[in-house]
């Protein structure tokens, strides 16, 4: 009996892990059309080729990764292409050594978050 609550607890956990990493992907890449003509113009300026079509295939990784792992789709192929998408966004977005006093702060915080959402996502990877 505790054994099935455990159970069914963890696996509750789990589903709500789920949403919860991958929901935030899926809403910033709904969000960043949005933002997408601040977006281009940021990624053309860190001297990414072709800017525009660099967003729209970083959105579309968002959404349909982030919503592959909520539904718990192909969990690990979910989840490698959301860290490739944070290897390639983070130094991008969060260039802290580019900046100083508050906005350093703030992107150092930014990178750290992503590093950390980085071990969340390599936890959804089946090792078998």
């Amino acid at each position: 009996m505790a054994t099935d609550i455990l159970l069914a607890g963890a696996e509750s956990a789990a589903i709500a892990g789920r949403l919860l990493l991958g929901g935030a992907f899926a809403f910033a890449g709904l969000r960043n059309i949005i933002n997408r003509t601040l977006l281009t113009n940021l990624i053309g300026a860190r001297g990414m080729p072709l800017p525009a079509v660099t967003l729209w295939l970083g959105i579309t990784l968002q959404i349909i990764a982030g919503t592959m792992i909520v539904c718990g789709i192909q969990l690990s192929l979910a989840a490698l292409m959301l860290l490739a998408f944070l290897i390639a966004a983070t130094p991008m977005f969060n260039n802290f050594w580019d900046h100083q006093g508050l906005d350093r702060a703030n992107r150092i915080n930014g990178f750290v978050a992503n590093i950390a959402i980085a071990g969340g996502l390599l936890g959804l990877i089946d090792p078998g």
